[in-house]
This record gives C-alpha cells, structure tokens and sequence, in this order.
C-alpha cells in the first residue's frame, strides 16, 4: 500500500474477542528489509466475537472501522489492505509428509521440486467446512538424509517434506472476511495469532532453542512452538482473561464491571497476603479480601497453564523447551504471571517485549499489542509474494506465499 508518494505501508490488524488493535508500520531504511518503523496505531472495544468467532457482524465491522480509522489518522495514510489474524478452536494443526520422484539421480533438486513435493503434503482430506490455513515445511529428506533445511541444488531420486498444516473452519474464515469486506479491508494474508506475535517477541536463538509463545487473550489462548526455527505445533484454546473476570465475579458475588478492575489492578498471583482492600466503580465502594481474590484467580490460571502444559506434552515438549516460554496478549499484565506460570510449567517463562523496532514503538510497549506487531511485520516480510498469493490459491489456502515466506525469512 503507497501513500501517493514512494512509500509503502504495512498493516497489521488484530481482530480480537475483546479489542481490535491495528498497526501501521514503514520501511525506515529502504536498503534494509528488517528496519521497520511504526508510524500509526489504533484499539477499539468489539463485542462482535465470541471466543475468537465472529458471532455479531455488524459489531466487528465498527470495532474494525474505529480502529482502522484511528490509525489512519495517527499515521496520515489510507489503510486498505492488512494481514489479518485467525482464531478461535477452529483452528488446529496437524501433521502431514508429502514425496515426489525426481526423474534422474543426475538432476539437481530445484525449486520447482520442492514446490512440488510441499504440494504433494498438502493434499489431504479434510471435512467439507474445514479449509488450509497455512501449510509450514518443518524439514526436507532427499534419499533417506534427514533434517535437510533446503534440498535445492542437491541430487537425488527421492524427495520427502514433513509438514506442519494449520486447518480452519470456513464459515468462520468467511464471516471473518465478510466482516472485513464490510469494512473495506482487504486482507492480504491470514495467519494464526500467536505466530504473529512470536515474530514480534522472539529472537533467532530463542526459534532455534525450542521456545513456545503463549498468547492469552480475552477469549481464547494461542499456543504456537517453535524448535530449529521452524513451526512445530499450533494450537487455540477457549479459554481466556474472560473466564477469570467471570470467576471472580462469582466468588466475589459482584458485578462484571467491578470483578474487571479487581483482577486489572488487584489480583496479584503467589501473593499470600490476607488484608482487605477497597475499590471505587462507577461511584459505588466494594471491599474484598486479597487472599479470597488471589485464590480465585489461582485456580483459573492453573487450569488455564495445565491446558499449556498437555498441548506441550501432545509434541513431547513439556518440560523440554530451553528457549523456554513467553506469554503475552492482554492478560499477560497479570501481577506474578511469569513466576507463577514458571512454577506450573518447570520452564524459563518471560513477559513477551516487542523488540527492534523505530518510531512509535514506545506506545505499543505492551505485550497486548504483540500479535498486532507481529501481523504487520508479516504483512512487511509478506510483501514480495503479495500479488502471488492473490493469484494463486492452493487448496482454498494462502500456501504458496506463506510457504516462500518461511523459506526466505528462515531464522
């Protein structure tokens, strides 16, 4: 996207269960692809999704508007395009390995071949509602050499990939569409949330390691693992900061509103104190114990890292990731989250901070604005198989730019 000049935007646009964030990013220094400055951002409230699904369109499609509008005008430039985030537990991943032959032993491997082969692992059977997302190719093996990087200019007759597919409901993809065609943005590419944000938050040792980023959000948490710079595991959970607020407004026997700011700005995890405090909502005082309020928010919090904790051992990962975890989205900001989730999980647990960035990156220095960061650094990194992607749909998915994306901008 150009602004009428000779410079060219990126966008990011986070569609959440409780806040639509989008971001505005600029190539600071054209000789150099990596240096991007943020130049425009906007949030607004939405009440059209439920649990990362869009339930109400017309609620979207204003959350959506007033949050491309205020970046618009921060930014000074006319959003149309964006990449766009997935979410919700519709979307899961699941393994796949795909082979081709290769004519003669004599013939180097090309690109056209591995283009081929990834084809071959992306021809699976699905249900009629379900869709490809996104298709990563984890590693190559070319006549039984294993964890290849990239085949292209070897010898060999046969030519294996595993990957890993993110598949996702199409109705779901579709009203999420609907809902941006509404608004009139066009989204340039899907991609699932936690790995936007893991763009945003990781850095090259941290990928290779074996990390996994957490992003826990109002409605759902994103897991994504990430191991030898590639997409190990993917996964949504339905559950989020909603369900604690829910909670404590149960066991407080309090209202909404009120059990929002107690866990904003009193819940505090690990913290054993047993005074009484005092807070003011809309004009009305309500008193509660800290320690009644800690235990309930405990208790969700450890059902929310045991989840964590099963989809890590699904992958044989629990307790074996020395780049360790890092959480963001909005309930990241929770008092004792990293050491409280660090004694659940037995791993290096951090607050996920969004790095390298110029610009306006000081007002979006909040682990909530991760995934949205990290979606307009796709939508940079992106840019060069834009128009490839829009003429060329493998599979009803957008595989074919994702997967020269991977490859080019490997870790």
């Amino acid at each position: 996207m150009r602004d009428g000049t000779t410079n060219t935007y990126f966008v990011g646009l986070d569609i959440g269960t409780s806040h639509v964030r989008c971001i505005v990013g600029v190539h600071d220094n054209p000789n150099d692809p990596n240096s991007i400055s943020i130049i425009g951002h906007g949030i607004s409230n939405n009440q059209g999704l439920r649990k990362g699904v869009v339930m109400h369109v017309d609620d979207t499609v204003e959350a959506i508007v007033q949050a491309v509008t205020e970046a618009e005008r921060v930014s000074g430039t006319r959003i149309e395009h964006a990449t766009v985030n997935v979410n919700g537990v519709h979307v899961a991943g699941m393994n796949s390995r795909g082979t081709i032959a290769i004519s003669s032993s004599n013939r180097e491997i090309t690109t056209e071949d591995r283009d081929r082969v990834e084809e071959s692992a992306a021809i699976v059977k699905l249900p009629s509602n379900r869709e490809i997302l996104q298709v990563f190719a984890k590693n190559y093996r070319l006549d039984g050499q294993d964890n290849l990087k990239d085949p292209v200019g070897m010898h060999g007759v046969r030519l294996e990939v595993d990957c890993h597919i993110v598949t996702a409901a199409t109705p779901n993809v579709r009203n999420l569409d609907l809902a941006l065609e509404k608004a009139q943005v066009v989204p340039r590419h899907h991609t699932v949330s936690a790995l936007a944000a893991a763009e945003a938050v990781l850095d090259r040792k941290q990928k290779e390691a074996g990390s996994a980023v957490v992003d826990i959000g109002a409605g759902t948490t994103n897991i994504v693992v990430i191991e030898d710079g590639e997409i190990q595991h993917i996964a949504v959970i339905p559950m989020g900061g909603i369900n604690i607020t829910n909670d404590l407004a149960i066991g407080l026997k309090t209202d909404i509103e009120v059990a929002e700011q107690v866990k904003l700005k009193h819940a505090k995890l690990g913290d054993n104190s047993d005074k009484t405090y005092r807070i003011i909502v809309n004009g009305t005082g309500h008193t509660f114990e800290q320690a009644e309020t800690n235990m309930i928010v405990e208790a969700r919090t450890e059902e929310l890292l045991e989840y964590v904790d099963k989809e890590l051992a699904r992958i044989h990962r629990s307790r074996k990731l020395p780049g360790g975890i890092t959480i963001v989205g909005d309930s990241a900001a929770l008092p004792g989250l990293a050491e409280f989730a660090r004694e659940q999980l037995q791993l290096p647990v951090r607050i996920g901070k969004i790095r390298g960035f110029e610009g306006l990156a000081d007002t979006v220095d909040d682990p909530g604005y991760a995934t949205a960061v990290g979606l307009m650094q796709l939508d940079a990194l992106l840019a060069p198989f834009s128009e490839a992607s829009n003429s060329s749909q493998i599979l009803g998915g957008n595989f074919s730019a994702v997967t020269q994306f991977f490859r080019k901008f490997k870790p």
